[in-house]
């Protein structure tokens, strides 16, 4: 997403800034004050920010769309806190072997072209020991939990979210099995996947 899409998918996922407090509590939980943290494709960069505010750790962020860099730097500035959000590919992520403690990735990465380059470029810069966590809509969704998910946000927004849900953002998702065959095929072998209505988690240890 560039330009003036950014911008309004900026302005709709800042009303989910609970959801994504509560998601940066729990990746906190398994940080200690020393953790190294990557947010791969962090967009306006909310759970980052909010994962700076928590840990007061080194977190960093990277992105592919450059207006999402600069929304996320923005952001970042007003907050108060300093997360490292730089413009990269998921496949070619530009950071040394055996760097960070965790890595999250969230609403992401079922838009890689490179989905099985992407998951070895996260196990290469994983510390040993590191996890990476991917949360992601899964093709089967239920049509409640995305009625839910809109309710409030007006009905030109929340129309124009069900559409992409139904179309766009449904063909590119994973099935479980999908996900667990691609996972398969990576260099982590095997990973742990968590259902609920709307989306899937993916837990990766290296």
């Amino acid at each position: 997403m560039e330009g003036l899409i950014a911008s309004w998918y900026a302005r709709q996922t800042a009303q989910d800034i609970e959801e994504f407090r509560q998601a940066a509590r729990r990746v906190a939980a398994h940080l200690n004050s020393g953790s190294r943290v990557l947010e791969i494709a962090p967009g306006p960069g909310y759970l980052a920010i909010e994962l700076a505010r928590l840990t007061g750790g080194s977190v960093a962020g990277v992105d592919i769309s450059r207006s999402f860099v600069r929304i996320a730097e923005e952001n970042a500035r007003k907050a108060g806190v300093r997360v490292d959000f730089e413009h990269g590919d998921a496949a070619e992520l530009p950071f040394p072997d055996d760097w960070f403690d965790f890595i999250v990735c969230r609403a992401a990465f079922k838009n890689f072209s490179r989905p099985l380059v992407a998951l070895d470029e996260m196990r290469r810069v994983l510390k040993h020991g590191g996890s990476a966590l991917i949360v992601d809509l899964r093709k089967d969704f239920s049509p409640h939990a995305v009625q839910d998910y809109v309710r409030g946000r007006g009905p030109l927004n929340a129309f124009i979210i069900r559409l992409i849900f139904g179309t766009v953002l449904k063909k590119r998702a994973y099935t479980k099995e999908t996900l667990t065959r691609l996972v398969a095929q990576s260099q982590f072998g095997q990973g742990e996947i968590r259902l609920d209505p709307i989306g899937f988690e993916l837990w990766l240890h290296k």
